[in-house]
């Protein structure tokens, strides 16, 4: 039977270099941690690792997503007010009457999306063409990036075109 066994519970542990990881496994002389940036599990000797009380393991673990993907993830409901943010990323600022008019959504669904877009400070008012309306913040545009897989802000230019 191995000395190694499962930890009870996951536990945030932090190196001698003050780098965060997730407790996997401990053993008598060393212990298995996973990088929550990239999900690599390496060992390191026990003596080198602090527990980190305090720092809940699953918010350590959602650490190694991108914070502006993680807050869209918190705004989002379901895909509908994902297309909407991806409306108002790829058309903003857009005026609100216009963003009524193209999304299929009823104007109290669409209020309360736009909200808790604010409230995650995705979007912000914006005057189009005298009008109230939004525009995406770097947040809403870098998480929309980071979700499609695009490289840092690839635009497509009419050179690009030919």
């Amino acid at each position: 039977m191995s000395d190694e066994r499962a930890v009870p519970t996951m536990q945030t542990v932090r190196d001698g270099d003050g780098e965060t990881y997730l407790l996997v496994k401990r053993s008598a002389e060393s212990s298995r941690v996973r990088d929550p940036a990239t999900g690599a599990e390496r060992y390191v000797d026990n003596d080198d690792l602090s527990v980190v009380d305090g720092e809940s393991p699953l918010a350590t673990a959602a650490s190694g997503v991108p914070e502006p993907v993680r807050r869209t993830l918190g705004a989002v409901r379901d895909d509908r007010s994902l297309g909407l943010l991806a409306v108002v990323v790829d058309e903003g600022p857009i005026a609100a009457i216009d963003l009524l008019d193209a999304a299929d959504m009823c104007e109290s669904d669409l209020h309360g999306s736009i909200t808790e877009f604010r409230a995650a400070g995705l979007v912000e008012e914006a005057e189009v063409a005298g009008r109230r309306g939004y525009e995406a913040t770097a947040v809403a545009i870098e998480a929309l990036e980071l979700l499609r897989g695009e490289p840092d802000s690839a635009a497509v230019t009419d050179s690009d075109e030919d």
